[in-house]
């Protein structure tokens, strides 16, 4: 990707090269007209021919040449070094206009691994079932049946409880009947031997419908979970809810600072996430997001709109994400950044890799794409004035070929030399 960005050509190098393209003919005319013009009154054919000669050595565009490519090729070296990758130059021209950042939850804002913070078993579990199960219900048990189901299941949610169980000592049991319900939880009878129990695993909403009722610990616990911006899920037997499991994914520890670094450069920050509204107001709130700008429950395809909608406002949108379900907003935003630790989709959508896990290369790669914007415009500033100047005197006969070459040669050691002031 890197030796792709350097080896392409951004739209402001194509207008330099455009300039450059009318730029050598109306040099070539005016030293023929310097030479006409001083043989015209000077009758030297040699002086007329040096002052010529003089006119072209000046006007040699090469700091107009190498105003936006060195500064290019600078910039993305530098971002290399500090794990932003570019796919092409032309994202550090959108960068400088972004205006709008949006934001998924799982793996960009947080560390994008899921662990269960609170596990809670009910007391009665044993009394509502009835006696046939009295043998059978301790918190192994139901640990145990957790691990059988989501053991089957490869979402963040289930690979956590998986591993929460296994931590606990639980045991994996024969599964029939398995079936995962997307957005619901997932569900199989398990094989205890002379009790095979239909156990079912989801969000407090998808276990209500089928649950008989919810022992009053287990609501706390749900609240608890809930309030606490934390993915809860509900365990049941045969229609009985008997555990909960709170799990949660730690923010990185740099989130609330890069939003505030956002605000601070006028950039509006979004969140859009697949998480309940529970969860994504309290990590809206933790990292300092405007609950107005908060969506949840968002699919892929919400994710999609949601940029869309963004950008027919007028806003110039930067999506940034790590996961399969982000591609489509990736592809559809006017700039799109990845984590690198995120899917190959992910990043295959994106215009640049952060390579680093922290989001502090979002400010990085903001604030060097406006310095590498601020670089060529003062070279090619730099290349128009020395031009503007340098003519005329040349035109005059103020100078001799040698000292115009070492002027041509000052003002492309000053664009190579202001190029490298990038950081």
């Amino acid at each position: 990707m890197v030796i792709s960005a350097q080896g392409t050509k951004a739209p402001i190098q194509r207008l330099a090269d455009r300039i450059s393209a009318v730029f050598v003919p109306i040099v070539t005319l005016i030293s023929i007209a310097t030479f006409l013009g001083w043989y015209y009154t000077d009758h030297s054919l040699t002086r007329s021919i040096s002052i010529a000669i003089t006119v072209l050595v000046i006007a040699c565009p090469c700091a107009l040449g190498l105003a936006t490519p060195v500064a290019l090729l600078v910039a993305s070296g530098r971002g290399a070094g500090r794990g932003i990758v570019l796919r092409e130059p032309r994202v550090l021209e959108v960068a400088r206009t972004v205006d709008t950042v949006v934001f998924d939850k799982t793996g960009t804002l947080t560390q994008g691994v899921m662990n269960v913070v609170e596990a809670t078993v009910s007391s009665a579990a044993g009394a509502v079932l009835g006696s046939s199960f009295a043998s059978l219900i301790n918190e192994t048990t139901i640990l145990s049946s957790a691990l059988a189901i989501e053991s089957q299941n490869s979402h963040p949610v289930a690979l956590a409880i998986a591993r929460h169980a296994i931590g606990k000592g639980a045991k994996n049991y024969d599964v029939t009947e398995f079936s995962i319900t997307p957005g619901s939880g997932a569900a199989g009878r398990v094989n205890y031997g002379a009790h095979s129990p239909v156990v079912l695993i989801g969000s407090p909403s998808a276990v209500a419908h089928s649950c008989t009722d919810f022992h009053a610990e287990l609501k706390s616990a749900i609240t608890r979970g809930q309030e606490a911006g934390l993915t809860v899920s509900v365990l049941a037997w045969d229609g009985v809810a008997l555990a909960v499991f709170a799990v949660g994914d730690q923010l990185k520890s740099d989130a609330a600072e890069t939003v505030s670094s956002l605000r601070a450069m006028g950039i509006t920050p979004w969140l859009v996430t697949g998480d309940s509204a529970e969860v994504a107001a309290s990590v809206a709130n933790t990292v300092g997001i405007d609950a107005a700008h908060v969506i949840s429950a968002a699919s892929p395809e919400d994710k999609l709109r949601a940029v869309e909608r963004l950008k027919s406002e007028g806003h110039c949108v930067l999506m940034i994400g790590d996961g399969i379900n982000d591609a489509a907003a990736l592809t559809a935003a006017d700039l799109s950044m990845a984590m690198g630790t995120g899917t190959d989709t992910a990043i295959s959508s994106a215009d640049i890799a952060l390579m680093n896990s922290g989001l502090g290369s979002v400010i990085d790669a903001l604030k060097l794409a406006k310095k590498t914007l601020r670089i060529i415009h003062l070279n090619m500033g730099w290349a128009f004035i020395y031009n503007v100047i340098g003519l005329p005197i040349a035109a005059l006969g103020l100078l001799r070929p040698i000292y115009a070459a070492a002027a041509m040669a000052l003002s492309s050691l000053f664009v190579v030399t202001n190029s490298l002031r990038i950081k």
